[in-house]
């Protein structure tokens, strides 16, 4: 079977799987996959009653989930692109193979954060408008190679300004890689080191935008997921908290299978593949995986007594996936 029909019986999989969870949070009714193709896992539905639905008590789910996965994982990202930062400016400060390959490193090493963060997607990473600012691809080349010809001053409060296509982790991957891990550092120019900086801290002002968001000693968005159903003032019940979570994993399933992997093989289009100046794009693929992942295991708490075999069906699936995709 082709990856990019595997990955769509995979989200297939992962959707009818997600639909159960939503079974006992909304009451909506299951749906087959929509293709005589796929396996029929509608006979697997276990409804979970309104009384037992009452009765669970998913404030340790959204508590995990909350604190030691999202902000933890923005944590994390934050603390890799200031990594990422300082090894950016030791290259600047002394342009040789050595510091190319360490900044080259450390930006694969903060996708890594980044790519399992698109589980969830939702909250500040969104109506604060971080997700396009950090992560807009394909790079737009033409008016990228436009900024580096031009004499316009490069700071980070200028390449906040430009447009999502001309800044974050892919503008940074071109000016690192260019067309592959083989770049020679003596071919990078002033002009190049002085974007690939500007670039570098306005990534790490929206990384730690986005850890405070969500941090106890920040803005707390944490606390809202936490406290659904009680003091949040976002999610009025904690069906609407896990519904969120839910939402999130059929988000990133989709964009992998139907967007990110089906897009350039359709398209036949390799300037649609993300990440490929470094290469890292199965990586970026898996790691999404990894956050759907990371994500259910504590939704799998929920699932596992309505389902217990279906549950384990999934987690089987998921890790199928990564496997697969790598």
């Amino acid at each position: 079977m082709r990856l990019n029909q595997y990955l769509a019986k995979f989200f297939c999989c992962t959707l009818s799987t997600l639909l159960v969870l939503s079974i006992g949070l909304i009451g909506c009714s299951l749906t087959g996959c929509g293709s005589d193709e796929e396996d029929d896992v509608t006979d697997d539905v276990t409804t979970v009653s309104e009384s037992e639905e009452e009765a669970f008590d998913a404030s340790p789910i959204l508590g995990n989930f909350a604190d030691a996965i999202v902000t933890a994982t923005y944590t994390d990202l934050d603390n890799k692109a200031g990594s990422l930062l300082g090894a950016v400016q030791a290259l600047g400060a002394a342009t040789n193979q050595a510091h190319l390959e360490l900044a080259q490193d450390a930006w694969k090493a903060a996708r890594i954060p980044w790519e399992q963060s698109e589980a969830f997607l939702f909250g500040p990473v969104d109506t604060q408008g971080l997700d396009p600012a950090l992560d807009s691809w394909p790079v737009n080349r033409v008016d990228l190679d436009g900024v580096l010809g031009s004499g316009q001053a490069l700071t980070e409060a200028s390449i906040d300004a430009l447009e999502d296509t001309l800044k974050g982790f892919h503008t940074i991957e071109y000016l690192l890689f260019r067309e592959g891990n083989q770049r020679k550092a003596e071919d990078i120019t002033p002009r190049e080191l002085e974007y690939l900086a500007a670039s570098t801290e306005n990534l790490k002002a929206k990384t730690a935008q986005l850890a405070n968001a969500w941090a106890a000693s920040g803005e707390n968005y944490a606390g809202e997921i936490a406290n659904a159903g009680t003091t949040s003032t976002i999610y009025k019940s904690q069906k609407d908290a896990m519904q969120e979570m839910v939402n999130g994993m059929i988000v990133i399933a989709d964009e992998v299978a139907n967007g990110k992997i089906s897009d350039p093989f359709n398209e036949k289009d390799t300037t649609l593949v993300e990440s490929q100046f470094s290469f890292n794009s199965i990586a970026d693929f898996q790691n999404n995986i990894r956050g759907i992942q990371t994500v259910y295991a504590e939704l799998s708490k929920f699932v596992n007594g309505a389902n217990a075999d279906l549950d384990a069906r999934f987690k089987t699936e998921v890790q199928t996936a990564i496997n697969t995709i790598g």
